[in-house]
């Protein structure tokens, strides 16, 4: 390490970002020239999960190595605790600390947790402990000062930027744009110095439409075995959710729908028909696009810099999106498509050749394993643990992963469409993976059970398979150990 006894952090989340939209886990037709290239340099992790397939609670977990029961935020639109601390204030005031781009966490647009610079880029929320209303984001003042002009409305009855607004904007508009300007003065800055820099960027999350629509052919973006088409045997939720998504191919009225106008750009998505969803998923990959060249600009400055060598380099995103298959549009499940997403790790030192490592792993264990790469002292209080002997073996066979799903409770952060959905939605769920096998548990709902060795896009329910009666019964046990080791007090009973 040339310059610092200890490596500098830098940690890029994109948001809704499914794994399979990487060369390195299979997709050989995609445009993303610089992570793959990053991908060749780095550790690359098969199988990562995140805790919690929605936004607040995923990154919960992501920036403090604590589950969304515990972090705070069990929905979206809950903040973190106020006393939950975040890998910022766990590192050693030697390092100097910025977040730029989406928190989702609590009062976006002001300074806090532990980070000494802060970039915000949403206003669409209110304050939860901050006194007083909230400041414009930064976001909001870099697109008024190139000339544009917000139609949504915020919280206060503010005018603010839309999803919509900013998806209908050219490239040099973009979040990712302005969020890699700021990475590249950020680093530029603080280049003598040891920093941690996390960057998180919006795309590709809806609305799909985006400056780059047209990149891809809808009809030759390849679709796997589940694409449009319902599950049957499997949790009353995942069947009421397909069928409600299905709907709109059987003539259901997209345009009248509450939770289906969440998901359509103003210059119009169509998920009425085949070719409409296979144009969504068109412009959704090419969104991805935009993370790239994000990627790229930062790679580029800490090249430029001289620290790309010093630094530990992280990509992943906070959950992923099902974008047709299994019939479903989003997330909020826990299948592969929505609770699985990319992981690249690219470590100081290393001979720069690509490392696969197998088996499953955890958000939960991020803080502990950087803080461990960091040379930093672990804290107690973390649920996560410190995988990086996994950078050694490149194995974590023996690894147990659990996705938690926490209902709603008194909050719900969406109409997901019915009735009968939002009722499903309340019910808490667990999924827990060993030795790629999946078991799923919901409270008052029919179980899953998923071979992912042998059936990787999950389309044989073992649940009620009496070979597998045993192996249930003691997946069930480990979960429950879980759960009494990490304070989760929901049962199913």
């Amino acid at each position: 390490m040339s310059k610092h006894k200890k490596p500098n952090l830098v940690f890029i989340m994109s948001d809704q970002q499914r794994y399979d939209t990487l060369a390195c886990y299979g997709n050989d037709w995609i445009n993303t020239p610089r992570l793959n290239e990053l991908s060749e340099e780095s550790f690359v992790f098969e199988n990562a999960y995140v805790t919690q397939p929605v936004c607040a609670p995923a990154r919960s977990s992501i920036m403090t190595g604590l589950y969304p029961h515990t972090a705070g935020p069990i929905v979206n639109k809950i903040p973190l605790k106020k006393d939950t601390k975040s890998i910022a204030d766990l590192i050693e005031n030697e390092y100097t600390c910025g977040y730029l781009g989406k928190w989702h966490l609590g009062d976006d647009t002001v300074k806090q947790r532990g980070f000494d610079e802060w970039v915000s880029v949403e206003d669409l929320y209110k304050s939860s402990y901050y006194e007083g209303e909230l400041p414009y984001s930064d976001l909001h003042k870099w697109l008024e000062s190139k000339g544009h002009v917000p139609t949504g409305i915020g919280p206060t009855g503010n005018k603010v930027f839309s999803d919509e607004d900013r998806s209908m904007m050219p490239e040099d508009s973009q979040m990712s744009t302005f969020l890699s300007e700021k990475a590249e003065d950020f680093i530029d800055r603080n280049k003598d110095d040891s920093f941690v820099l996390y960057v998180s960027t919006f795309e590709p999350h809806s609305p799909y439409a985006g400056p780059l629509d047209g990149m891809y052919d809808p009809e030759k973006i390849p679709t796997g075995p589940t694409f449009l088409k319902e599950p049957n045997d499997v949790s009353n939720i995942n069947k009421a959710r397909s069928a409600y998504h299905s709907s709109f191919l059987k003539g259901a009225d997209q345009r009248s729908d509450h939770y289906m106008n969440n998901y359509l750009a103003s210059r119009g998505e169509d998920f009425s028909t085949r070719e409409g969803w296979l144009k969504a998923r068109a412009d959704y990959f090419a969104n991805i696009t935009l993370v790239d060249r994000m990627v790229g600009r930062i790679i580029d400055s800490l090249k430029k810099n001289n620290l790309y060598e010093d630094t530990i380099l992280v990509f992943t995103s906070e959950h992923g999106e099902m974008m047709g298959d299994h019939g479903m549009l989003e997330k909020r499940t826990l299948y592969e498509e929505s609770s699985k997403v990319p992981l690249l790790i690219k470590l100081p030192g290393v001979n720069g050749t690509q490392k696969k490592i197998k088996g499953s792993f955890g958000h939960i264990d991020l803080v502990p394993t950087l803080l461990s790469l960091m040379n930093q002292k672990q804290s107690g209080h973390l649920q996560g643990e410190d995988k990086s002997k996994s950078f050694e073996t490149l194995n974590l066979d023996e690894n147990v992963v659990v996705v938690e799903w926490n209902g709603t409770g008194e909050i719900d952060d969406r109409n997901l469409g019915t009735d009968e959905i939002n009722k499903f939605n309340k019910n808490p769920r667990r999924s827990i993976i060993i030795d790629r096998m999946k078991l799923n548990l919901t409270l008052n709902d029919d179980g899953e059970l998923f071979d992912l060795d042998l059936d990787p896009f999950e389309e044989k329910n073992l649940f009620h398979n009496e070979k597998y009666t045993e192996v249930i019964e003691s997946m069930k046990n480990s979960l429950i150990k879980w759960q009494e080791i990490n304070e989760d007090s929901f049962r199913f009973v």
